[in-house]
């Protein structure tokens, strides 16, 4: 996801014209020993548009934090680089794909939800320059800025198993994390007749890491209401030793898996697809060199996923490729006036819209301190949030840090299937991310969590 090829730039607000011989090589908008970078003008380049605040990116973590920056610095100061006409609320997708609901509900135009007051840059950004403090994008424009936010999220690469992307021209074949697949979730579960149902995880980091079972849960629950669980064996293979990363919400889903009967493969990652055998190929992660062969009656893919190459090649990577920003306050590691948010950033917690909200309300409070010269004091705890769907009615609400504890806002034990949790789901987040979250008004539970727990931790 990241925004008009043909609309003009229409205020810049600095246009230097340096002479021949200057007077001097850099212009420093600001103290380096203060903590900043300048903006460097070199001789020959001409810094044609300027602001503030540049955010790069814009799903979650951009477009809340353009409002919170639109909202502390004034109209005109904060632009936003996206490319996407559409911009979608993908958590809604493990519903899309399993029919509760339908793809419209999951979009909306890019433009409707830019905040007022902040510039709409619609390209992509090509190179991250930080040395001198601008960005290329792939319209050859040059943006200047005071402050960079990058927020670019992550690349699924369907590229990279072996059958695919051409393997979705098949039915039976279907993946939730994409607009182009969801919809063949759905037609996949409805034309399910005997046989196996397949869900796989793959073995890099993924965004909302509780998907790939999700649309499991729901699957089995469909095929039970419809008369066809009898005949349908369902499988959970995954690349990772656990079938979840905490503890507590662990044991809560394996007594599930247990009950509906629905067999666990760990550290099986799949490789290959022949949709027109209906064959997939796992390797088996701990024996190099083997592999196994499922035949499906239904494929969910959760595709291998990493960081776009425009953030690897830059010097604003680690040695993984991920923006690297200190896990407390989100400042980048070497860049002061740079910051991450989100999926493409390297913090140790899961890539959730619900961490993206706990990221930018501390992400806000660093920048104002960084405005002012001051240190940043307030530190990210790791939260996030998995609302793991168990059926169309039901849901556990795991909530936790980077230390893998719980986390949880209510006054009972969340690792229990509830509906009430299932009704947040589907029915109070899409309004709170659309309403709330989007205009950088929602900073996650914490408040929230205070009170329900009077105080206590």
């Amino acid at each position: 996801m990241w925004g008009r090829k043909d609309d003009p730039f229409d205020r810049p607000t600095m246009n230097f014209a340096l002479p021949a011989r200057p007077l001097f090589s850099k212009l420093s908008l600001w103290s380096l020993n203060a903590g900043y970078r300048g903006l460097h003008l070199s001789p020959g380049l001409t810094a044609k548009e300027f602001y503030e605040v540049l955010v790069v990116g814009g799903g979650t973590g951009g477009v809340s934090m353009s409002a919170r920056m639109r909202r502390k610095l004034g109209v005109g100061k904060v632009a936003i680089i996206e490319p996407s006409e559409k911009h979608y609320y993908q958590p809604m997708w493990t519903l899309v794909g399993a029919g509760a609901k339908p793809l419209s509900d999951s979009g909306r135009t890019t433009a409707s939800i830019i905040p007022s007051g902040v510039k709409w840059i619609k390209s992509r950004v090509q190179e991250f320059d930080p040395e001198k403090d601008l960005v290329r994008t792939a319209d050859g424009k040059e943006v200047s800025y005071k402050y960079l936010i990058v927020a670019v999220g992550l690349e699924l690469h369907y590229d990279k198993i072996k059958g695919l992307p051409e393997g979705f021209g098949y039915p039976k074949v279907g993946s939730n994390y994409s607009v182009k697949y969801v919809e063949k979730t759905w037609k996949a579960l409805q034309d399910f007749r005997e046989g196996n149902a397949i869900f796989t995880f793959p073995n890099t980091p993924v965004k909302c890491a509780g998907a790939p079972q999700k649309i499991m849960y729901l699957t089995e629950d469909y095929l039970r209401k419809t008369g066809k669980r009898s005949k349908a064996n369902i499988f959970y293979n995954t690349s990772l030793p656990v079938i979840f990363g905490v503890k507590k919400y662990a044991e809560a889903l394996l007594e599930i898996v247990e009950d509906r009967d629905i067999e666990v493969n760990y550290r099986l990652n799949l490789t290959e697809v022949h949709a027109d055998k209906c064959k997939a190929v796992f390797e088996k992660l701990d024996h190099p060199g083997e592999e196994v062969d499922f035949e499906y009656e239904m494929l969910h893919i959760t595709p291998p996923m990493g960081p776009w190459k425009v953030v690897g090649q830059s010097r604003l990577a680690d040695a993984n490729g991920w923006v690297d920003v200190d896990k407390d306050n989100l400042q980048h590691r070497k860049y002061p006036n740079v910051f991450g948010i989100g999926d493409c950033t390297n913090l140790p917690t899961s890539k959730t819209a619900a961490a993206v909200a706990a990221q930018s309300s501390i992400l806000n409070k660093t920048i104002s301190k960084v405005m002012k010269n001051k240190k940043a004091t307030h530190k990210y705890d790791g939260y996030t949030s998995c609302p793991l769907v168990t059926s169309y009615k039901t849901c556990i609400l795991a909530e936790f840090d980077y230390d893998g504890n719980p986390l949880e806002t209510f006054p009972f034990d969340q690792s229990k299937e509830r509906r009430t949790m299932f009704h947040m789901k589907a029915d109070v987040m899409p309004p709170l991310y659309w309403h709330v979250l989007l205009k950088g008004l929602w900073g996650g539970p914490a408040p929230f969590r205070k009170l329900m727990h009077l105080g206590k931790k």
